[in-house]
């Protein structure tokens, strides 16, 4: 099987036939492996908290029916009195969190950010249309948000990577300032249904406020993946010395020859790792770590099941 990480046509960006390629990838990573729970209709193991059903038909109140599940509007409309009756889901949502912010447009080895979590983000797919679920997302950038309703079948998958290849969203644009990360959480906590599976793709840097009441939010609901990406000089600078880097159009030096800078640098990113730590030691909530020198299959399989 081809590897991720070596089919990438091009480090600083993806493109559709790529993620359409992961397909046999994808599907021999077995996301229902976190099914724990009740045996559910349709074969496999239900993985819903809490009730885990939905509303299908009102029918006429029989003795022994629970009182708490009366459709009082259809009480009041006919005169007589009815019961809800629920099934219970037979497919599970699955939510696609994904950041193509302008820091994921970065590397210095492997891939960019924002291709390892755009090829994480087909594995994702791919095996949630091989497990029969529905496949949501939310795609965002500065200034920009796609809402991806959760949605059965290919078509599902194929909507969210044609979403994320758009050209526009692998542009830098120093115009573009507005940080949309903060309603992409707040949008998350509301599309997220009880039952979902939620992976967030990002390197969560300038998401710090709100992005741990957020995410507990869901945890109490949902089952929540962190998948944090990020390069090896974010996380040490290089050996000391003068550097000539290049961001976009633009060109400076950086010198790293200072013991402060230096261990002031390695802090912030321990920081923000050691906050995501903290936060995936509840027990729905997890974290998975890819470099942009890595393999997200690798990365994937290593926490769940291969078929």
């Amino acid at each position: 099987m081809t590897s991720p990480a070596a089919a990438t046509r091009s480090p600083a960006r993806i493109e559709l036939a790529e993620l359409i390629n992961l397909k046999p990838a994808g599907e021999s990573i077995n996301l229902a492996g976190l099914r724990v729970h009740a045996l559910s209709a349709g074969g496999h193991l239900s993985p819903f908290k809490g009730r885990g059903v939905e509303f299908d038909e009102s029918r006429p109140y029989q003795e022994g029916d629970d009182l708490r599940t009366i459709d009082w509007r259809v009480t009041a409309r006919t005169g007589k009195p009815y019961t809800k009756v629920f099934r219970e889901e037979r497919d599970r949502p699955v939510i696609v969190w994904l950041d193509l912010r302008q820091p994921m447009l970065f590397a210095t080895r492997g891939a960019f950010k924002a291709v390892r979590a755009s090829q994480a983000a087909a594995l994702i797919a791919w095996s949630t249309v091989a497990n029969g679920d529905r496949l949501g997302g939310l795609v965002f950038s500065e200034g920009d948000h796609v809402e991806l309703r959760p949605r059965l079948g290919r078509a599902a998958a194929l909507r969210l990577f044609q979403t994320l290849t758009q050209p526009e969203r692998w542009q830098r644009d120093a115009s573009r300032s507005d940080d949309d990360g903060e309603r992409a959480l707040l949008r998350l906590t509301r599309v997220a249904r009880p039952g979902s599976l939620v992976f967030m793709l990002s390197d969560f840097r300038n998401l710090e406020t709100g992005l741990e009441r957020h995410i507990r939010q869901i945890g109490r609901h949902a089952d929540v993946f962190l998948m944090h990406f990020y390069d090896t000089v974010e996380q040490e600078l290089p050996p000391p010395g003068r550097y000539r880097v290049t961001a976009g159009e633009r060109t400076f030096a950086i010198e790293t020859d200072t013991k402060q800078a230096r261990e002031r640098y390695r802090a912030q990113f321990a920081t923000r790792r050691a906050q995501l730590a903290e936060l995936a030691r509840a027990p729905s909530i997890k974290l998975l770590d890819c470099a942009t020198t890595e393999d997200p299959r690798e990365v994937l399989v290593r926490r769940f099941k291969s078929r």
